[in-house]
């Protein structure tokens, strides 16, 4: 078998790195160590294209090198490409083998059989994705409404809802009154609105924060109000529109964008829209009047108790977003959903469950909102958006004008799997970089990074309630390449395990300064580090710890994760970069003199350049 080597990850062998747009040209280079090489070819697809695989012969560049150029004539979209090899044995025997990617891509292996080879993935993007400049500066908090603060003087609970339950104390652990088929029959509420974060505005000010992402406000049954009953109206508990109004402007004088949550695959049974329980009159809405503006937003099989659901939750009735009317209610008229809100100064959309809805509707609401050109849309999407899959359909959303980026659940999950000690610092390193391969530049730095969402166990409760392994956690989210986006009380040491528990009130009143101090030490370094808000990343390790390099053309900042319980020694002979480095080897020489750094510790480094 010849020795044959490439690596997508270094320009040596594919350039430029990662995502590429259609008219952009991509240099391909295999290392072919064999006497007797009769080809090499380098043989590519586009998925769902209009044209088989393409076989390009590369030619010989000398010094063992075959390379070809290739553009992406097909337009945005995935392509995968492998290489072959053919060569003649001594025995005058043509041969042929393979070179494609291994499970995390990047160095690849060679393949005996063709049938068995895993294919590169080159994502070709339409258009790139500039932000407006706030979101690029922000460290986002996101607030779930109910749980943070009642700035009611008495603290009393505005607009109490009926067949519900008010918490004695807010220290009270969240619990849910579920009926026999597991549904909720009492939902409970602290009381949190939004004159509390009216409020808590100097606090937010102190820990450092210039940008809060808002659970829904609209009305709503639930605390959680991902059951819409109303979208032009702010739920009663919560204040009203006049007061919303006044809080986007205070919060924007002190420097605060504010993104709202769409949550447009689904409503409330109990909404204007669909009328179950009858609160908006006996002949209103879509389960009570088939004439209804309402009924053909949603799709029965039986009429009226058999309807499409999400998720099979019959107090959640799917809307169809391929409904015109629909569609003109939520983007397209003048005084659509988004119209409304973004006249009121909301800053942007993180749309929720993104996969429910089709890639045509999502362009709609970017394209209404490309009138707001200071309004970011973030999608939630759990896996690697870009070559996600739902309802049998490779989606559009980071191919260009659909989404600027993703909540990063990939980037959570390995954050995590690196301080439980299930992954070393080399696979996470692959799998990091394996996105950022994937991801059009732009959308890589744009994606809402998080450790914890209110629907994931508490970040410090997953830690074992690990002090220092959390300060670890919170300092590789406000380091790393996105937006850090901190879930309330994450910062105050509050725990919780899966809902309702991650959704507890927050400890006003014992808050752990240990945890804050330190959060918000790195939230002042974010923010005055120009290479942590606009810089590229590469990133490295050693057999024990993981690092990240940040850098512009002016400045660097290196970071050291060691989440070992002892200390663990980080030498330049032991550094395995996985892309190449704008630093010389001398720096970096002198950067890694002997450090040791201690157990469940990071090492923290700035320079010029």
């Amino acid at each position: 078998m010849p020795h044959v080597y490439y690596n997508s990850w270094l320009s040596a062998y594919k350039k430029p790195f990662g995502a590429v747009r259609p008219e952009d040209q991509v240099c391909f280079q295999v290392d072919v160590h064999e006497n007797q090489v009769i080809d090499v070819q380098c043989r590519i697809r586009k998925e769902n294209g209009t044209q088989e695989e393409k076989i390009y012969s590369m030619k010989d560049a000398g010094d063992h090198c075959f390379s070809c150029i290739y553009t992406p004539h097909e337009g945005k979209g995935l392509y995968f490409y492998y290489f072959s090899i053919t060569w003649k044995e001594d025995n005058g025997e043509e041969l042929t083998a393979f070179w494609g990617a291994s499970e995390v891509k990047g160095e690849g292996k060679l393949y005996e059989e063709q049938h068995e080879v895993i294919p590169y993935q080159l994502t070709c993007f339409e258009k790139k994705e500039k932000t407006p400049d706030w979101y690029r500066e922000a460290v986002f908090y996101q607030i779930f409404p109910d749980r943070f603060y009642n700035g009611n003087p008495d603290g009393k609970v505005n607009a109490p809802k009926r067949n519900s339950f008010i918490y004695g104390d807010t220290r009270d652990t969240p619990l849910y009154v579920r009926g026999l088929k597991g549904e909720i029959l009492r939902w409970d509420f602290y009381g949190g609105n939004l004159e509390g974060i009216r409020q808590k505005i100097p606090y937010l000010k102190t820990l450092g924060i210039n940008a809060i992402y808002l659970n829904p406000i609209f009305q709503a049954a639930s605390n959680h109000r991902y059951d819409t009953a109303n979208y032009m109206k702010v739920d009663p508990m919560l204040g009203d529109e006049t007061l919303f109004q006044e809080i986007i402007d205070n919060l924007h004088a002190e420097g605060i964008h504010v993104i709202l949550d769409g949550v447009f695959s689904h409503v409330g049974r109990n909404s204007v829209y669909f009328n179950y329980d009858g609160t908006y009159g006996e002949d209103k809405g879509a389960y009570r009047n088939r004439n209804s503006r309402y009924y053909p937003w949603f799709t029965f099989s039986e009429y009226p108790d058999k309807y499409a659901s999400w998720w099979g939750i019959d107090d959640l009735p799917e809307v169809d977003k391929f409904n015109q009317e629909f569609q003109d209610y939520i983007y397209r008229e003048d005084d659509s959903v988004l119209d409304k809100w973004s006249k009121l100064g909301v800053d942007g959309w993180r749309l929720d469950v993104a996969d429910e809805l089709p890639d045509a509707f999502i362009a709609g609401i970017r394209h209404k909102l490309n009138q707001y050109p200071e309004q970011v849309l973030i999608g939630e999407v759990w896996e690697d958006a870009s070559n996600k899959i739902s309802y049998d359909e490779r989606r559009e959303y980071i191919l260009g004008n659909h989404l600027h980026g993703v909540m990063n659940y990939p980037f959570r999950n390995t954050v995590l799997d690196l301080l439980q000690l299930e992954k070393s610092p080399k696979e996470l390193a692959q799998r990091l970089t394996q996105l950022h391969e994937n991801y059009p530049e732009d959308i890589f730095f744009n994606n809402l990074n998080n450790i914890g969402t209110h629907d994931t166990k508490r970040i410090y409760t997953f830690l074992g309630e690990d002090r220092e392994r959390l300060k670890l956690a919170l300092s590789f989210l406000l380091i790393a390449p996105g937006i850090p986006c901190l879930y309330y009380g994450d910062e105050a040491g509050l725990t919780g395990e899966q809902d309702p528990d991650n959704r507890k009130f927050f400890p006003w009143e014992d808050i752990d300064q240990d945890i804050f101090k330190h959060c918000q030490k790195w939230v002042t370094e974010r923010k005055q580090n120009n290479t942590l808000k606009y810089g590229d990343f590469i990133l490295f390790h050693t057999e024990d710890v993981l690092g990240i390099l940040r850098f512009t053309d002016e400045a660097y900042t290196i970071y050291v994760m060691n989440p070992h319980d002892e200390a663990k020694s980080c030498h330049f002979n032991d550094l395995h970069f996985l892309r190449e480095i704008p630093l010389t080897d001398e720096m970096v020489q002198d950067i890694f003199k002997d450090i040791m750094i201690d157990g469940k510790s990071d090492f923290f480094v700035t320079g010029k350049r």
